[in-house]
């Protein structure tokens, strides 16, 4: 990772030092040789404060949004990041030719309290940016997985286990909303949990709202999805929200055919398009 490191640190200054781009967004070093937290790089000779290493565990894409307006901005993508930047631009809220995309192969990223791999990363199947206008690296080699094996286990339960199951799983809850700030796909400028006066969403913490929240949430981006496990990562109460996801992925796949979220900006989005031709075997 070294060479990619000293890579990214030249390509990072050229860049900003000939004006094409005004920011490069990526990570750099944290307080302990375990942690990184994300850097937004807008000088040539701040570049070198650039680290690319196997604690790089945060996504960047949505860091995209937070500077739209600047001017052209670089982003380090690796394959996570690169979905979650492609859907932002099917859902309208980037635009192509606002980012210019430093693709990064990964091999996996570390989780920094036990240096065992990441769950998420252990999940994923695209090791390479899926989009990048330059790649710094080699291409990896990609794992073939089944990601929906825990969704299986999930769906061999019978109803009382499965209640249980989310019981379990919501009155651990916090509502703290740390998964919908880094979601690539939650982009609502302002999220129905937020809106009190409509009475959506109440402020108590109990296992019915708490449900409501997190149900509601996985429709909302059910289709949209990229699978980058940021929701799971950042956590604080250690949910499984990726099961929950990835449900939701499943069983899009099975009735409209939706496939994985992000690997292109051309992607659709079963849940808000009608189509009259829709399966509807629950009715």
């Amino acid at each position: 990772m070294s060479d990619i490191q000293t890579t990214l640190r030249t390509r990072a200054a050229e860049l900003l030092s000939s004006g094409e781009v005004v920011e490069v967004i990526g990570w750099t070093a944290g307080r302990f040789d375990n942690q990184t937290t994300p850097a937004f790089i807008t000088k040539a000779e701040d570049a070198e404060s650039l680290v690319f290493n196997e604690y790089c565990v945060n996504t960047t894409s949505k860091f995209s949004l937070m500077e739209r307006g600047l001017g052209k901005v670089a982003v380090c993508v690796r394959g996570c990041d690169s979905r979650g930047i492609n859907r932002m631009i099917t859902d309208n809220q980037l635009k192509r030719e606002e980012v210019h995309l430093i693709g990064i192969p990964c091999t996996g990223m570390k989780d920094r309290k036990t240096g065992e791999e990441l769950l998420k990363c252990r999940e994923c199947s695209y090791r390479n940016p899926v989009v990048y206008d330059e790649l710094i690296g080699e291409s990896v080699t990609e794992p073939e997985l089944n990601r929906f094996d825990a969704v299986e286990k999930l769906e061999a339960m019978d109803q009382a286990e499965r209640a249980a199951f989310f019981d379990s799983v919501y009155e651990r809850c916090i509502r703290c909303y740390a998964c919908r700030e880094v979601c690539p796909v939650c982009t609502c400028k302002s999220c129905f949990v937020d809106q009190l006066a409509a009475g959506w969403q109440g402020k108590r913490s109990n296992v019915a709202e708490n449900k409501f929240y997190g149900l509601t949430r996985v429709f909302h981006v059910g289709d949209r999805c990229v699978e980058c496990g940021e929701c799971q990562r950042a956590c604080p109460m250690d949910l499984p929200l990726m099961l929950l996801n990835r449900k939701m992925i499943k069983d899009l796949d099975l009735l409209f055919e939706a496939g994985e979220a992000g690997l292109d900006a051309e992607g659709t989005n079963p849940l808000g398009t009608y189509d009259v031709n829709d399966v509807e075997e629950f009715m």
